[in-house]
């Protein structure tokens, strides 16, 4: 049986080991999946909006997706938004994506093993990945608002991987999945905040185990990279 801890932060990234799982619920790594969905070629993790300009200029045809403070990153082609992202536009193409959290994670998870990303999305795959590989420490890294707070969905998609792995059975979990309405994703029902936080993409990111495949993080000589693996 593998340990498995539960980490949260920025500071929890910087000390996670093992198998690592970044997770971001609301948005960045349940758009990651549906991206794949979408049939991409690539998603490339960065941490800076300065350094994906520098690499969609090396890359031809990349495109630039991403978020800060929510808001889309002036001069990029889609903000960190499943709902509003154009499968055309992305199909077969590589993504450069940056976030306030979820990328964050990536970029300070220095003395993980192996990393790979985690939502409630694909919850059940990352849980039967961990399973497989029987690593003997699990770090689950709740990333939360910008890395510095901790964010209810985060919190309880770690849990829900943990009970997964345990094979114990986490109480309520549709009906914390249904508060998160009004408890962590509350924004996605301003009518104020629409254009920045689309009410779909709540629902497009609570759809628990959608996905049959994890995202491997991994490095080359561009940088990040990541690639999809089906478990399930």
């Amino acid at each position: 049986m593998s340990k498995v801890n539960i980490l949260h932060l920025i500071e929890g990234a910087k000390e996670a080991e093992g198998l690592t799982v970044i997770i971001d619920v609301f948005r960045a790594f349940s758009l990651e999946c549906y991206l794949y969905d979408m049939g991409v070629k690539e998603i490339r993790p960065i941490g800076s909006v300065e350094d994906a300009f520098v690499l969609n200029k090396e890359l031809p045809g990349s495109v630039l997706i991403g978020e800060r403070h929510g808001k889309k990153c002036e001069g990029f082609d889609f903000g960190n938004s499943p709902s509003t992202v154009r499968p055309e536009e992305v199909k077969g193409k590589t993504i450069l994506h940056t976030t306030s959290a979820g990328t964050q994670g990536i970029v300070n998870a220095t003395g993980a093993s192996e990393i790979i990303t985690g939502s409630l999305v694909n919850a059940k795959a990352v849980a039967e990945y961990i399973k497989k590989s029987q690593p003997d420490t699990v770090s689950l890294v709740c990333m939360g608002y910008a890395g510095v707070r901790p964010a209810a969905e985060d919190e309880l998609c770690a849990e829900y991987i943990k009970s997964l792995v345990e094979g114990v059975e986490l109480p309520d979990y549709e009906q914390r999945i249904a508060d998160l309405q009004k408890h962590g994703g509350e924004h996605f029902f301003d009518e104020e905040q629409q254009e920045v936080y689309p009410k779909e993409d709540f629902f497009m990111c609570v759809k628990y185990d959608k996905f049959p495949f994890v995202i491997h993080v991994e490095k080359d000589e561009m940088g990040f990279i990541t690639r999809r693996e089906f478990v399930l």
